[in-house]
């Protein structure tokens, strides 16, 4: 299990990184980041409704399940929402340069952190 200093070194090592956080949505609190040239803690706080929000939408719709993750593709990066299987409330954010990053591994990478991730 890997706290979440860990997830968050692990996260930075994606090619394209530019900033990651682990983010408790329930209050939409900044629990671990690292990365430059974003507002962390106004992610944070802003995908937190993100989140809700789709769990809302889900919920009224009668989807069952939980969410995998959420992408969200701007001109020049790629933000990936994953929320915790493991660890209720809380989700990874990690932020890629679109041009450096490659979508398919940094999933991959968000997605094993995510299940080795501990709230300590």
């Amino acid at each position: 299990m890997s706290n979440l200093n860990e997830v968050k070194v692990g996260l930075m090592e994606v090619d394209g990184a530019l900033g990651c956080a682990i983010v408790d949505y329930t209050t939409g609190m900044l629990l671990a980041s690292e990365g430059a040239g974003v507002d962390l803690e106004l992610a944070a706080a802003g995908n937190s409704e993100v989140v809700k929000a789709k769990l809302k939408t889900m919920k009224s719709l009668g989807i069952e399940g939980g969410i995998e993750d959420i992408l969200i593709s701007l001109d020049t990066q790629i933000h990936i929402i994953r929320p915790s299987t493991s660890n209720d409330g809380l989700f990874i954010y990690l932020v890629l340069d679109k041009a450096k990053g490659n979508l398919a591994l940094a999933r991959r990478k968000t997605a094993d952190l995510e299940k080795s991730m501990k709230r300590v």
